[in-house]
């Protein structure tokens, strides 16, 4: 059961844990979306779909946004009972270090699993899905509309060219078409308006046109035939759509299950063994990792007495970031078959985790113990050295 202290905590964990892992994936979407419309307006598909591309990129914007945002709930919750005296008054009445984080540890270790089932079962559907949106966008199969003011090729022998587009791309108007045949025959259409007509078969559709100007040509025709109308419907062949490939193209498609089965593989090339046996390791470090991060926010959370510094806060991101950064070299270099990939995945986790053990004992056992003391004392004298800067250049601000 779990104590009036822990439920306390547990209350001080849960707003910016949730409010970090929100702002995270925000910012991630955010700088994805611009770069998918200039992908989705470029290839002359629906806006629609970047909504969908988006969504299947959540799972992997979570699996990124799940660690920061547990670090960082811990230790401002944390450095929240710190400032105010209250971890003083939980040490007074017994309350350890290792007491204090059962909370914590409950937070870790649920969102490790759910991190877990993200990138090892949900983020490889979803990246798949994505793949399958980028191919279907580059081969029409989404339905590309037409640009305006462009010159858009419909098939080989078809091109086209609109002033202005309405209804999603199918009312135009403005029209201009030119069809040229096996025969040598060629056909130039240019019309007032136009609206895009599906038939029953799948692979044609129907361009009806009105108030507009057909002409004709052929190597027996002496001159061109020239057809005034007021509507005309023209066929017009869809270019042949190939299948998208099937799941596993990449090893970031495939399950953890599948990539343990293929890394084992004889039968399967080294180079692809090594590249699914190093994804494989990349995912279990990245989870394994987040059941050492309560033991990291707390050792940075503390500030030295009489200091309220936020340097902790600020190394932490750094830390995890830059192991993010060692996880993915080591990825890299186990996927070229240079170090195998256990080592080079396991062996930057162990050193990690050593550091963050130091750090924790150091905070939690040695009396009045500092992980980063000597950090916070360079960095306070950085400060007041660079006020005495500021002060000498800007006399104003010698007195704030």
């Amino acid at each position: 059961m779990l104590s009036a202290a822990d439920r306390y905590i547990a209350r001080l964990i849960a707003a910016p844990l949730f409010a970090c892992l929100v702002i995270a994936a925000l910012l991630l979407v955010l700088d994805k979306m611009r770069r998918l419309f200039d992908f989705v307006v470029s290839e002359g598909g629906p806006v629609s779909v970047v909504w969908r591309m988006l969504a299947n990129l959540l799972p992997e914007y979570l699996s990124l946004g799940i660690p920061i945002g547990l670090l960082l709930g811990i230790l401002l919750a944390f450095r929240r009972i710190a400032l105010s005296s209250e971890l003083d008054a939980f040490r007074a009445i017994g309350q350890s270090y290792g007491r204090l984080l059962r909370t914590p540890y409950l937070y870790a270790i649920a969102l490790a699993l759910v991190n877990l089932a993200i990138v090892g079962y949900v983020q490889p559907y979803a990246r798949y899905a994505y793949e399958g949106l980028r191919f279907e966008l580059r081969s029409g199969a989404l339905g590309a509309s037409i640009k305006v003011g462009e010159f858009t090729h419909l098939g080989k022998r078809m091109t086209m060219r609109i002033e202005k587009s309405s209804n999603n791309g199918r009312d135009l108007s403005g029209i201009f078409v030119m069809g040229e045949g096996k025969d040598g025959k060629t056909l130039a259409v240019t019309a007032e308006k136009g609206t895009f007509l599906a038939t029953d078969d799948p692979d044609t559709i129907i361009l009806r046109l009105a108030n507009g100007v057909l002409v004709h040509d052929a190597p027996g025709f002496k001159t061109p035939r020239i057809l005034s109308f007021t509507g005309h419907d023209l066929p017009i062949d869809l270019p042949k759509i190939e299948a998208f490939r099937n799941r596993g193209g990449k090893d970031r498609e495939l399950t953890i299950p599948e990539l343990a089965r293929v890394g084992n593989d004889p039968r399967v090339s080294k180079m692809i063994r090594d590249e699914t046996r190093a994804n494989f390791h990349f995912r279990l470090v990245e989870v394994a990792m987040m059941l050492l991060l309560p033991l990291l926010a707390v050792a940075l959370a503390v500030p030295p007495k009489r200091s309220s510094s936020s340097l902790g806060v600020f190394l932490s991101i750094v830390m995890v970031v830059a192991y993010h950064k060692v996880n993915e070299y080591a990825e890299s270099m186990g996927s070229l078959g240079l170090i195998d990939p256990f080592y080079a995945l396991w062996l930057p986790f162990l050193g990690f985790a050593a550091l963050i053990c130091w750090m924790y004992y150091t905070v939690a056992y040695v009396p009045g113990g500092q992980p980063i003391g000597a950090l916070e004392r360079s960095f306070a004298k950085l400060g007041a050295g660079f006020r005495r800067l500021v002060a000498k250049f800007i006399p104003s601000l010698a007195g704030s």
